[in-house]
């Protein structure tokens, strides 16, 4: 993965891999928080590193049973425009597409 998209990567101050952002054109593919990293401005970094990086406009999907992070996306001027059964996605969960337009 790292080496076919932009990825990129938050440190703790010793060092350990805290949060991680994944980048594929106009979709963010991925964007994880270690839980102890929650809640501490990393994931609004993230979002406004992939608003600068794609000016243009963002997608993105989540599982329809995650309300955590359908608020936090929301926050951030995303909107819900498709939901699916996931028969389409590995995992075969129910999942929301989100798109943020400047």
């Amino acid at each position: 993965m790292i080496p076919l998209r932009e990825t990129w990567v938050a440190e703790a101050e010793d060092g350990a891999i805290v949060g991680m952002m994944v980048l594929d054109g106009d979709l963010l593919s991925q964007l994880y928080l270690a839980p102890a990293h929650r809640g501490r401005g990393l994931g609004d970094r993230f979002v406004a590193l992939a608003k600068e990086r794609g000016p243009g406009g963002l997608t993105l999907w989540t599982f329809q049973v995650n309300e955590p992070a359908h608020r936090f996306y929301e926050r951030h001027g995303f909107v819900a425009v498709e939901r699916t059964d996931g028969r389409n996605n590995e995992e075969r969960e129910p999942d929301v597409r989100y798109v943020w337009q400047p």
